[in-house]
C-alpha cells in the first residue's frame, strides 16, 4: 500500500467550503460539533469568516491525497478583527434568535451557555497581538505533515514581521496539546475551565491561551518555561 501523499500549501478561494466543513468536523473537542450545536453554517461563520474573507493570505492548508485534512488561519491585524467581530457578533446573534425556535433542546442549551457563561469562561488573551486558529482531522494530528504545516505557518508569520503570536486550545488530561505547543516554543499563559463540557466528560476541560515570542528560539522558550514551572 502506498504512503499518503501530503501537501502543505497556501489557502485558495476554492478551499473555503472544505475549511468550513473541517471546522465543524473538529468543533467539539476535535470531533464533529453536531452533538453540541446543530447549526454548522453559523458555527463556521463565527470561527472562520474573518480569516477567509479579510486575511486569506495568512491561511495555510494541509491536503492528503487531494483532500483537506488540516488548516491554520492567522490574524496579523488584531484591531481589524476586533472591529469585525463587534459587527459580526450582533448579526450572528440576530440570526441565532431567528433560528432559535427551530433548534433542538441540545442546541438551545449550548446557546444558553454562550449567553450566560461563555463570555465569563474564556481566558484572557494578549491585547493587540496577532493570533492563529488551527484544526486537524484525527488522521493528520501528530503527523510529520502537520508539523510541516505548522513550520510553514510560523515561517510566514516571522517573515511578515510578527513578533508575538497567540492561540487558544481546548485541553484535558488525555490530550497532550499543551505539551505539543511547548515543543513548538509556545508558553501557557492562562487557562479556564469550560463548563459546557462537564456533561460530556468526567474530568474538567480547559481552554488554554498559549503564546510564542519569535525573538526567542523554541529551545530558549522551552527552557524558560521549564525554569518557571
Amino acid at each position: 500500500m502506498s504512503s499518503p501523499n501530503y501537501q502543505v500549501r497556501k489557502y485558495r478561494p476554492e478551499d473555503r467550503g472544505a475549511v468550513r466543513e473541517l471546522c465543524c468536523e473538529t468543533g467539539f473537542l476535535g470531533q464533529p460539533v453536531d452533538p453540541v450545536f446543530e447549526d454548522r453554517e453559523l458555527f463556521a461563520d463565527f470561527l472562520t469568516s474573518y480569516y477567509l474573507r479579510y486575511e486569506p493570505a495568512s491561511a495555510f492548508v494541509l491536503e492528503r491525497d487531494g483532500r483537506l485534512v488540516g488548516y491554520m488561519l492567522g490574524c496579523l491585524h488584531p484591531l481589524r478583527i476586533q472591529f469585525y467581530n463587534a459587527i459580526q457578533n450582533v448579526l450572528l446573534f440576530a440570526l441565532l434568535l431567528w433560528r432559535y425556535p427551530r433548534y433542538s433542546a441540545t442546541s438551545r442549551k449550548f446557546i444558553h451557555w454562550i449567553l450566560w457563561n461563555g463570555w465569563r469562561e474564556v481566558p484572557a488573551v494578549p491585547r493587540r497581538t496577532p493570533h492563529m486558529h488551527l484544526n486537524f482531522l484525527p488522521e493528520a494530528r501528530g503527523s510529520l505533515a502537520a508539523k510541516k504545516l505548522f513550520d510553514a505557518f510560523m515561517a510566514y508569520l516571522s517573515s511578515s514581521g510578527v513578533k508575538r503570536v497567540y492561540g487558544q486550545m481546548a485541553s484535558f488530561e488525555s490530550r497532550r496539546g499543551e505539551a505539543m505547543f511547548r515543543r513548538y516554543g509556545f508558553k501557557l499563559i492562562n487557562r479556564a475551565e469550560i463548563t459546557k463540557y462537564r456533561e460530556f466528560r468526567n474530568g474538567p476541560v480547559y481552554l488554554s491561551t498559549v503564546v510564542r515570542d519569535f525573538e526567542e528560539s523554541p529551545a530558549e522558550s522551552v527552557r524558560a518555561q521549564s525554569r518557571g514551572s
